[in-house]
């Protein structure tokens, strides 16, 4: 079997790979994988250095809007993992033009060649952040999406796009929604890595708001975990809904990070709410449960307290993308 994972550089991408390789997906053994990257701020070639030497493994620099390289990427290929993503929401309010050329455009390119080339199933990992905000309950798959964000915007259209090219030409595309992903290797923009990392060099964090925004963390490793299932056995136009069943608010979050760390709410700084900022996300995971026997292993104390030690111990890899 030939794998084809975009984004595979970036952090969930990477993580997918390094897994792949070790043999954990038991329906993924002995799989060949060919990583295509633009290696863009967030995308690290770094990442990928524990496989680097791996005989199975191929990496392809390239950008997925573009044709060509994707039709040559995706020869022979039997299965594709779609992690590729413009995917920071501050970023996409400062400037939403990328965002709808990567997850649009760029996901519309390789639908087409993985169409062309008789791909034999498409996964399009997605986010919970398509359905908007919910006040209470969980959303199942079959919930309208009310993105209000440019991202997730973005990330919707997507979604759509792909299921049309199930529904219209018959590709087998599945599609994944996450809630938030915490763990090693994660860009230090997003608010985990952000938070430690500040806190490991005595920096004060950025609390937004009044902190009460609640979101479900999801471990790396159960989300990827989630997805080989999916790929693996999943029903042909499908949606899963993928979560970690830990939900916190912001400050909830801040406060444990502080005491991993040894610090105090001295080294809060609170700022200004993001505009449009969802007040809480929750998916319902019951369909990828029921279905394909998924549940998260990683309890979120002990997979906190690993990615706090990682990134203690890992210094290396992210001062040089702090000081950028």
């Amino acid at each position: 079997m030939r794998v084809l994972v975009t984004g595979g550089a970036g952090f969930i991408g990477s993580h997918f790979v390094r897994q792949t390789l070790a043999g954990a997906y038991a329906e993924l053994a002995g799989a060949e994988v060919v990583v295509l990257d633009k290696l863009t701020y967030a995308g690290n070639q770094t990442n990928l250095d524990p496989v680097a030497g791996d005989p199975r493994l191929r990496f392809v620099r390239g950008d997925i809007c573009d044709a060509g390289v994707v039709t040559e990427v995706m020869r022979g290929v039997d299965l594709v993992v779609h992690f590729a993503a413009e995917s920071h929401v501050d970023r996409s309010i400062a400037g939403s033009a990328d965002f709808v050329l990567t997850n649009v455009a760029g996901t519309q390119t390789l639908l087409q060649a993985a169409l062309d080339a008789g791909v034999g199933r498409f996964v399009h990992v997605s986010t919970d952040e398509v359905y908007g905000s919910i006040e209470e309950g969980s959303w199942p798959e079959d919930h309208p999406l009310l993105p209000n964000s440019p991202y997730s915007a973005s990330k919707a259209s997507s979604d759509l796009l792909a299921r049309s090219f199930h529904r219209t030409y018959e590709l087998d595309v599945c599609i994944t929604r996450c809630s938030n992903n915490y763990g090693p290797y994660q860009f230090p923009e997003k608010v985990v890595p952000l938070f430690v990392t500040n806190l490991l060099d005595g920096k004060q964090v950025p609390l937004y708001g009044d902190g009460l925004n609640v979101r479900d963390w999801l471990h790396i490793d159960d989300h990827c975990r989630g997805i080989a299932l999916v790929a693996a056995s999943g029903r042909a136009g499908e949606i899963y809904n993928i979560g970690g069943g830990t939900e916190l608010t912001n400050r909830e979050l801040t406060e444990r990070l502080l005491t991993a760390v040894g610090a105090g709410w001295e080294m809060v700084r609170p700022v200004e709410d993001r505009k449009g900022h969802d007040r809480r996300y929750s998916v319902d995971i019951t369909k990828i449960s029921t279905e394909l026997g998924y549940r998260p292993r990683i309890d979120f104390e002990t997979g906190l307290a690993d990615t706090v030690r990682w990134y203690a111990e890992n210094r290396a890899w992210w001062e040089p993308l702090k000081n950028r």
